[in-house]
């Protein structure tokens, strides 16, 4: 297997594991914030929509990069 593609594919594996467990416990953190103070769940709900918005984008950049390496080939 070349090497263009096996780092093109490590790169955006572990973006993707990364990305998700982020993602993951960012909504876990969100909920459990809710469950104790619902009265502040409009606030904690923009706010977590915002960090997974950064989380995605951190995600497509690694895809981008590893679009990059491929190209190089």
């Amino acid at each position: 297997m070349d090497l263009h593609y096996a780092s093109a594919a490590f790169s955006i594996a572990i973006a993707s594991i990364g990305g998700s467990t982020a993602i993951g416990l960012v909504a876990g953190k969100a909920i459990e914030s809710i469950a104790r103070q619902p009265e502040q769940s409009g606030n904690i709900r923009a706010t977590m929509i915002i960090a997974i918005a950064f989380i995605e984008a951190a995600i497509l950049y690694a895809l981008v990069i590893s679009f990059m390496i491929l190209a190089q080939k």
